[in-house]
């Protein structure tokens, strides 16, 4: 579904996320139709292998490389420098760098691996709606707009990703 250009609803570590094919713009733009987001904002990518993020974690130092490994996997979305400019400006936004996370859920590991690349992971609510708890909340944010609900229990954390910024150490979102 991800790779046909579908959009998702699945399980993360706290809250039911969306998800689609980072670069697919199509997805991503009804992706963020069904939020009511904008594109400025910006959205997560998520994977369950840092080796997937290897393409744009090269050009980082030794020591921000290893702040990201001793934090990962886990629930702490960073946010990273794209000084290569691979990140396509419909995930980053109005942002010069982009939030990603290596997962501990298995559902996304697997995800990941079988688009063989990272994917969106947002949370799965309308603008200023509270996140999707379950699978039935989803279906009344997004009735039949949504390609797919993929099965599966939510992970063990109470709250969304910690987002932190990776040059400055700052906690945008605890």
């Amino acid at each position: 579904m991800l790779r046909a250009g579908g959009v998702i609803a699945y399980p993360t570590e706290a809250v039911w996320g969306l998800g689609c094919d980072p670069w697919n713009p199509i997805a991503v733009e009804r992706l963020l139709s069904l939020k009511s987001r904008v594109v400025d904002k910006g959205l997560i990518l998520a994977c369950g292998d840092i080796r997937q993020l290897d393409f744009l974690l090269s050009t980082l130092n030794a020591e921000q490389y290893e702040t990201l490994l001793q934090s990962w996997p886990d629930s702490n979305t960073w946010l990273v420098p794209d000084s290569r400019h691979t990140i396509p400006v419909w995930i980053k936004g109005a942002h010069d760098k982009v939030a990603v996370r290596v997962s501990k859920h298995s559902l996304i590991e697997r995800l990941s691996d079988e688009l063989g690349r990272p994917i969106v992971s947002t949370s799965a609510n309308p603008a200023g709606s509270p996140p999707a708890m379950n699978s039935l909340r989803i279906r009344q944010y997004f009735g039949q707009h949504l390609d797919y609900i993929v099965p599966g229990s939510l992970g063990l954390e109470k709250q969304p990703s910690r987002i932190i910024d990776l040059d400055t150490g700052a906690i945008i979102r605890s």
